[in-house]
């Protein structure tokens, strides 16, 4: 057999399995365009030249990394699903004398095929929407739209690189697959999975427990730094139980409604429930790949779509003031600097409409109930324990908030951030201090409030306090110790571009002066927020893309495999006495259930993830609780209606194959 022999053959099998290869190839085209545009736009010039570009940059190039091994494993899984519908096909090519050799000169004239026509097909996809894309992001970021057209001879090279290893892999893994089955192995897999599967009590006794501890670490874990670090370990244990519970618990599950007589002996239950019985082995991966991928876009999508709607109230409350000055020097040096901004500003006529001014210690503790250890004598055992300690006095919060509270000599009053402090009392270095109150809102302080670890703001009675609080903490940290700070914050009526002019000019006004400070703009960090969240928001929604497109082909394949398994055992069952309405029904009543699982299963877990994910937030200054609640809602909805949707066009192919024989359509 000559080359040109399997050239044709291979093009023949291709079109043949039209029904499998088309949205395969469909998808790696997608997946290939996908891959190449984020490349590009991380090495887009444009980008770079942008403020905040380094930041947008870095998340493209992240967001690469994510699809390139997503495109690994999922082109993978997916190729499985032809695999599996050709074995039988191969067997009888094996039969009819064809060699192993040939099978695998076969696959590899399919492969080059396929490869081929998804790096033409997806890089000029991508080179055409890479500039829709860009002008995208520039929409989202708020940022001038440049012309040009940009082509990344490195993105191109990297793709094709990408993609030959990853399909020369997945070519190895076929010939891997037929090589070592014999001919009757490769005709009888068609209908592998037709034994009644055992029951594995105890895997899906594990998954439950796996899920449960995963909802448990979310329900519970209170301090969003713990969150960031637990939050993967939930997310493992949740995808871990997933599999499990779909492999093993749906089949316990189905075979203890059949032992429910009263269920089961119906004709509706009794086909629905031995139907899925004798297929739940074979496709419970399937079903966990869908609610997995589900869940992922759900998350993705509502959180990152309520930091960019949120976007003003994250900003807000990391810069509470269009301008702060943080002084690091004594008090002469830093009020020195605060009159010389008020001059400053007065030169330039700028529009001052509020300022806030007052001095704070703080240092970092152990948290031990109601005591916090500062220096070497704890041990942190959680990160719960970390905490950060602000102390103002009496005096300025009650001119700062306009209040007029009072405090005795032992009284504080005290706000938290993140962790309530539930105690009566609170006790740092030898002395205790009784909490007078505990306080709904403090003094604005953005730096304090980007500090991931828990924060407790307390004041005290008077500037002598604060005195002796330096002292003590001077002695037990020594080097890492903590500076009496000042801070100065004001607002302005003026535009975005006297806010710009003003913030450089007080730049240079502490550079000249030599003063030592941290000067903050809420304008010009807008621009890197955007940069930053908008890059976020546009990575999210990509992959979102992504999986739901994975999800669509997952749903596809398992339609048409399952419609081939069942073709024939439909036809028996019509043939011992069903009707075709019975038929019909069975059909309905199966293929609803199993179907609309994943999705049940994934908006539950979605509900559990819910508080760790608005803490993480929380980590991003985002706390608008209800934007991020309307936000999972309606990506919810959307994405039930789009599942939908996809149930009621895949389905077709299942009914078309199945009623061949039985004409229900």
């Amino acid at each position: 057999m000559n080359n040109r022999f399997f050239l044709k053959l291979a093009a023949s099998n291709i079109k043949k399995n039209s029904k499998t290869y088309i949205p395969y190839i469909l998808t790696c085209i997608m997946t290939v365009t996908m891959f190449y545009i984020v490349k590009s736009l991380s090495m887009n010039p444009g980008l770079e030249r942008m403020i905040g570009g380094d930041t947008l940059t870095s998340m493209m190039f992240f967001g690469s990394i994510i699809v390139g091994m997503f495109a690994l494993i999922f082109l993978f899984y997916t190729n499985s699903f032809l695999v599996k519908r050709r074995k039988k096909e191969f067997g009888v090519f094996n039969i009819l004398g064809m060699e192993k050799s040939h099978l695998a000169k076969t696959l590899a004239w399919e492969n080059l095929y396929v490869t081929l026509i998804s790096l033409a097909g997806g890089i000029i996809f991508g080179i055409a929407l890479d500039k829709v894309m860009y002008l995208l992001i520039l929409q989202v970021i708020g940022t001038d739209v440049t012309l040009g057209f940009f082509i990344s001879g490195k993105a191109v090279l990297t793709t094709v690189l990408l993609f030959i290893g990853i399909f020369l892999l997945i070519f190895l893994n076929s010939v891997r697959q037929i090589q070592t089955s014999d001919p009757i192995e490769l005709l009888k897999a068609g209908n592998t999975g037709e034994k009644e599967p055992k029951t594995k009590l105890l895997t899906a006794i594990s998954g439950a427990v796996c899920i449960g501890i995963g909802y448990y670490i979310a329900l519970t874990t209170e301090n969003p730094l713990a969150s960031l670090i637990m939050f993967f370990a939930a997310v493992m244990l949740v995808i871990l139980g997933t599999y499990m519970l779909f492999t093993a618990g749906s089949i316990a599950l189905l075979k203890m409604l059949r032992k429910n007589k009263k269920y089961y002996y119906k004709t509706k239950h009794f086909i629905s429930i031995s139907g899925m019985l004798y297929r739940m082995k074979q496709n419970a991966v399937g079903l966990a790949n869908i609610c997995i991928l589900s869940t992922a876009v759900l998350v993705m999508i509502s959180s990152t779509s309520s930091l960019m709607l949120g976007m003003e109230d994250v900003i807000k409350t990391r810069y509470p003031n269009d301008f702060v000055v943080y002084s690091e020097e004594d008090a002469k040096r830093s009020y020195e600097g605060f009159d010389k901004v008020r001059e400053l500003q007065k030169e330039m006529n700028l529009a001052v409409t509020g300022e806030t001014q007052y001095s704070y210690l703080a240092f970092s503790t152990i948290n031990d109930k109601d005591t916090f250890i500062v220096g070497g004598t704890g041990a942190v055992t959680a990160i719960n324990d970390i905490a950060n300690l602000i102390f103002v006095t009496l005096d300025e919060y009650n001119a700062v908030m306009g209040t007029n509270k009072t405090l005795a000599d032992d009284e504080i009053l005290i706000y938290s951030n993140r962790l309530p402090f539930e105690y009566a009392e609170l006790k740092v270095f030898d002395k205790k201090y009784q909490i007078k109150e505990t306080l709904d809102e403090f003094l604005g302080n953005g730096i304090i409030a980007a500090n991931m670890a828990n924060s407790h703001f307390i004041v005290v009675p008077n500037q002598m306090e604060i005195q002796s609080l330096y002292v003590k903490q001077k002695e037990a940290l020594a080097d890492i110790s903590s500076e009496i700070r000042y801070f100065y914050g004001f607002d302005s009526a003026a535009d975005e571009e006297e806010l710009d002019a003003f913030y450089d000019a007080m730049v240079e006004l502490y550079v000249r002066n030599e003063y030592q400070a941290t000067l903050e703009s809420r304008s010009e960090a807008k621009v890197n927020f955007i940069g930053f969240y908008g890059g976020f928001f546009f990575v999210g929604i990509f992959l979102g893309i992504l999986f739901i497109m994975a999800t669509v082909l997952i749903i596809y394949y398992k339609q048409i495999s399952e419609g081939y398994d069942d073709k024939e055992r439909f036809e028996i069952m019509q043939k011992v006495g069903m009707n075709r309405e019975e038929v019909k029904a069975s059909i309905h009543s199966q293929v609803l259930t199993v179907f609309f699982l994943p999705l049940i299963v994934a908006g539950i877990h979605v509900a559990a993830a819910f508080p760790m994910i608005i803490k993480l937030l929380a980590l991003l200054n985002l706390l608008n609780v209800q934007l991020y609640l309307t936000c999972t809602i309606i990506c919810f909805l959307v994405f039930a209606v789009m599942y939908l949707l996809i149930y009621l066009l895949t389905a077709k192919t299942y009914y078309k194959i199945v009623s061949v024989h039985l004409k229900l359509i």
